[in-house]
C-alpha cells in the first residue's frame, strides 16, 4: 500500500495571502490512503490530514508507514488518510514551481493552514475532519490548524514538533537564509542558475537531524562525510528561493499566546534524543499550555527523525484514537 503512492493534482484558484495578495491559480500536490466513509448528505466523515516536515512532500506519510493499513492503528478500512504536500513545497504552490520566481508571496505558517483548508473544502466534501497529524514543521501547522479553525476536527497530534520558532530552532533557520543572502549568485532572489550554495545549507542541517549518541557511536568519520555530501547533493537540486521562504515561515511562527484557543483533543509526541525540539523546552511546556493534553515521549537514538520509529508508543496512540 505503501510502496507507490500516486500523486494526484488540485488547482486552488484565487488564494489570498495574509499579507493580501493574491495568486490566481495554486497547485495542490497530495495522495490519499483508505476509504471515505460518507453521512447520508454525502460528506465524508472519516478524514485525517496527515502534514509533512520542512523538507518532503505527501509521500512523507511514509514516515507513519508501521501504523497505518487494514488493522492497524490508522485503520485503512475506518479512516480516509490526505496527504498533501504545504504551500511552499515545489510541486504544490512555491516559488520555483511558479511564474513568480522571488516576487512569490512571503507566506506564513498561517498561509499554509489556509492553503490546505480551502483546498479540502473545494476538492473534497468535507465539513469536519476527524483529525490533523503533523511532523516538525506539520506540527507547526497541526497546532495552528487547532487555533484558526477550532471546530474543524476532533483531535490534532504535533509529532517532534514545538509552538514557536526560538533559540536553537530559530538559530538555524536564520542562519542557513544568511548563508543564501550571502552568496552573490544568490542576487536577492532573482537568478537564473540555483546558487550552488543551497548545497552547503542542506549539509548544516544534517547536523542535527539525529541523536548526538547516533553520530557519536552509530557511524564512523567518513559515514558522516558520506551522508553530508549526499545531503549537499540533495540540497543542490533544492531551488534556493524555496529554503529562503520556508525558513522565513518558520522563523515567524508563535502560537505561544493562541493556545487557549484550541478546543481539539490534543495528543504530544515527542523524543527524548531530538536536537531540534528537545522535549523539555518544546513538549513538555506546550502539554502544560493545552488543556487536558496528552503527551507521550520516547527514546530512538534517531533522534528527530526517530517518528520513522513511532511504532514504539503505537498503544499510546490506539488508547488515544479510540475516544474518537
Amino acid at each position: 500500500m505503501m510502496e507507490n503512492l500516486d500523486a494526484k493534482y488540485y488547482k486552488l484558484k484565487n488564494f489570498r495571502f495574509e499579507s493580501g495578495e493574491k495568486l490566481p491559480s495554486l497547485n495542490v500536490e497530495y495522495c490519499t490512503l483508505g476509504t471515505p466513509i460518507k453521512d447520508e448528505e454525502g460528506h465524508i466523515t472519516n478524514a485525517i490530514v496527515y502534514l509533512h516536515g520542512w523538507s518532503g512532500d505527501y509521500s512523507s506519510i511514509k514516515r507513519l508507514k508501521d501504523i497505518i493499513g487494514p488493522d492497524k492503528v490508522l485503520d485503512t478500512n475506518k479512516y480516509y488518510l490526505i496527504s498533501p504536500s504545504a504551500l511552499g513545497s515545489p510541486k504544490s504552490a512555491s516559488p520555483s514551481s511558479s511564474t513568480c520566481g522571488y516576487e512569490f508571496p512571503q507566506y506564513t505558517i498561517n498561509d499554509m493552514v489556509n492553503f490546505l483548508h480551502s483546498f479540502l473544502k473545494e476538492n473534497f466534501p468535507i465539513k469536519h475532519i476527524k483529525g490533523v497529524i503533523g511532523n516538525s514543521m506539520g506540527g507547526f501547522q497541526a497546532l495552528t490548524w487547532g487555533v484558526l479553525y477550532p471546530n474543524f476536527m476532533d483531535f490534532i497530534i504535533p509529532l517532534v514538533s514545538s509552538y514557536q520558532s526560538k533559540g536553537w530552532n530559530f538559530a538555524i533557520f536564520h542562519y542557513m537564509n544568511s548563508l543564501i543572502e550571502q552568496d552573490p549568485d544568490y542576487n536577492q532572489g532573482n537568478y537564473v542558475k540555483n546558487p550552488r550554495i543551497t548545497s552547503a545549507a542542506s549539509q548544516f542541517m544534517y547536523l542535527f537531524g539525529l541523536s548526538r549518541d547516533y553520530y557519536e557511536t552509530q557511524v564512523s568519520n567518513q559515514d558522516i562525510i558520506d551522508s553530508m555530501t549526499e545531503m549537499g547533493q540533495e540540497g543542490f537540486l533544492t531551488d534556493a528561493n524555496d529554503i529562503y521562504w520556508r525558513n522565513k515561515a518558520a522563523m515567524a511562527y508563535n502560537l505561544k499566546e493562541e493556545l487557549y484557543k484550541i478546543r481539539a483533543k490534543t495528543m504530544i509526541i515527542a523524543i527524548n534524543q531530538d536536537q531540534y525540539f528537545p522535549p523539555e523546552y518544546d513538549a513538555i511546556p506546550l502539554s502544560r499550555a493545552i488543556k487536558d493534553s496528552q503527551l507521550a515521549i520516547y527514546d530512538s537514538q534517531l533522534g528527530h527523525v526517530g517518528s520513522h520509529e513511532i511504532i514504539k508508543i503505537e498503544k499510546e496512540i490506539e488508547d488515544f484514537l479510540s475516544q474518537f
